[in-house]
């Protein structure tokens, strides 16, 4: 008879597997770097150096890891209820012009104090409706969660062009872009937070007081999904819609209720980019965090306090891949989108691959195990 698998404590199954899935990641990414006639180990180095070892790089890991921290919670949230929203990307996409148009209207009239909160509330809201029609199809009519939020990504984009084409530029111009937000659509800087450390960081450098809002974010997400009732019927949804309805959980209503705070979330990553750092609404300023979101959700195991550190390393590979880049010629833009595939390979579609091992390791270890083999050898 075989041993079952013991069940990992939560540093194991938070911690101890996704770290062996990264390094695994880093070590065929090692190889590739080798293929290409360059050092991995100094590749390494180059890669944290450039995200970790200067104020400047500093805030731009944080600056990309905000992005994926609100995608990666709008991915979660749905995670938890059994649905798979990857339709963050055209639900940020589209909050840009609830964004945008806040800021457009107050930048002249209102402090960034103000604006903020009412940009908030637009993001979170655009976002949200652009989730409620998938989230009414899967609810309603069955269509897959999967299909429809793919078919909104396109959507958003189709009318994010023709809005920013043909509605919102300037006179005159030729971007197709917003006009620039005044000092009231512009929110200030966090490089006097790293200063206080003692790290030189230059004005331009993009991190906005909107990583703070994720903190703050990752945190409600938290307590709501573990310490509110709707929360527990989130995750019993999730885990058996069947006890889920046995126990009057109203599926529809659960559905519609996570699509719509995913879609929240989502939209709330317009922000960063937007009033954070271009001070306009510009084309494709998403530029594919929805769909890392999904990595950083997998790698984070669908838990606000794994969710943060993944999105800090997917902002370290986005921050030091380019100075990979720039040092290491032979190390293309496109090598370093290989690295972030191999990062997402085994942190979230091979993520279980050493799984069963480890269980198999704690379970000979573990109390009943030791207890099974004691009693055996008294019977021998």
């Amino acid at each position: 008879m075989s041993t079952p698998y013991a069940k990992l404590p939560a540093w194991a199954d938070y911690g101890l597997i996704p770290l062996i899935n990264l390094l695994v990641a880093f070590a065929v990414a090692g190889l590739v770097v080798l293929l290409v006639g360059e050092n991995p180990l100094r590749a390494a180095v180059i890669l944290v150096e450039g995200a970790f070892g200067s104020g400047q790089g500093i805030a731009y890991t944080l600056f990309y890891a905000t992005n994926f921290i609100f995608t990666g919670l709008a991915v979660a949230v749905a995670f938890h209820c059994g649905l798979f929203n990857i339709g963050g990307e055209g639900q940020a996409y589209i909050a840009g012009l609830g964004v945008g148009l806040v800021a457009l209207a107050f930048d002249s009239v209102l402090p960034w104090w103000l604006t903020f909160p009412l940009a908030i509330l637009a993001a979170a809201l655009v976002g949200a409706l652009w989730a409620l029609i998938p989230a009414y199809l899967q609810a309603k009519r069955g269509s897959h969660i999967v299909i429809t939020t793919i078919m909104f990504n396109f959507i958003a984009a189709s009318v994010m062009v023709y809005m920013l084409v043909n509605v919102l530029k300037p006179v005159g111009s030729m971007a197709p872009q917003t006009r620039q937000f005044l000092e009231g659509g512009q929110l200030p800087k966090l490089g006097w937070l790293l200063a206080e450390f003692g790290l030189k960081v230059r004005p331009s450098a993009p991190l906005n007081i909107s990583f703070l809002l994720a903190l703050v974010m990752a945190f409600l997400v938290w307590v709501l999904i573990w310490r509110t009732k709707l929360g527990y019927e989130i995750r019993t949804m999730g885990f058996s819609p069947k006890a889920a309805r046995y126990a009057g959980i109203s599926e529809v209503r659960i559905i519609i209720v996570t699509m719509l705070i995913s879609g929240a979330l989502a939209g709330m990553m317009a922000l960063n980019p937007i009033m954070g750092d271009q001070h306009n609404v510009p084309l494709d300023f998403v530029s594919g965090a929805g769909f890392v979101g999904i990595a950083v959700a997998l790698m984070g195991r669908s838990h606000p306090a794994g969710i943060v550190p993944a999105a800090i390393l997917f902002g370290m590979l986005y921050q030091g891949g380019a100075e990979l880049a720039f040092e290491m010629p032979n190390i293309s833009r496109d090598m370093i989108v290989i690295i972030q595939g191999l990062v997402i390979l085994f942190a979230g579609a091979l993520e279980n691959m050493f799984r069963p091992t480890i269980q198999g390791i704690f379970a000979s270890f573990s109390p009943r195990s030791v207890g099974i083999s004691a009693t055996k050898g008294e019977r021998a």
